[in-house]
């Protein structure tokens, strides 16, 4: 990674960070799943010795044009191990083609890898991330309301968005399938 785009990273995130007082990252019981804030530069590095393997990064475009936190974290995990699902925070219904395929690539890689350990983060870690991390414990077995209990027992800053909640469930009714591409 560029040296500029390293020293951008860390000013921007001191500057549009998130809450400090949310937590960095909250694994969602067993399924080797994480929901978290955006990371700072100083604690990207240390994500991996925490035992995160992947990456789903949840923020617009905008979001990380202002930052460069996606072209930082592929330089930490590599661009294969990392996601974008450029969201923006509405509290609408969210279009499949969008997260549909990032879901798909995260329960893909939790089923084919034991040791895989996903982090999945917007900016504040408590809904865009939330949506999604919903969406894959939907597409590994989990009910709604399983999922939803898990999600909340694990991560106090996450808030169900009703909307978001039903994109999921009408893409899962109308067969689930994995529409756009991954953005790697």
């Amino acid at each position: 990674m560029a040296a500029w785009r390293e020293r951008y990273y860390d000013y921007s995130t001191r500057l549009y960070r998130p809450d400090r007082l949310a937590a960095p990252l909250s694994w969602i019981g067993d399924e080797r799943v994480a929901i978290g804030s955006l990371p700072l530069a100083a604690a990207l590095p240390a994500l991996p010795a925490q035992g995160v393997t992947h990456v789903v990064n949840c923020r617009s475009r905008a979001q990380i044009w202002l930052s460069q936190d996606l072209a930082a974290e592929r330089r930490v995990f590599g661009p294969g191990r990392v996601v974008h699902v450029p969201l923006l925070d509405f509290g609408q219904y969210q279009r499949p083609r969008l997260w549909s395929a990032a879901a798909h690539f995260t329960a893909g890689v939790l089923d084919g890898d034991p040791r895989a350990r996903v982090l999945i983060h917007c900016h504040q870690g408590r809904r865009r991330s939330v949506m999604l991390t919903y969406a894959v414990l939907r597409l590994r077995g989990h009910s709604a309301a399983g999922a939803t209990e898990l999600i909340t027992d694990h991560r106090a800053e996450a808030i169900m968005v009703e909307a978001y909640s039903r994109s999921v469930e009408g893409w899962l009714a109308a067969g689930g399938l994995p529409l756009g591409t991954v953005r790697v």
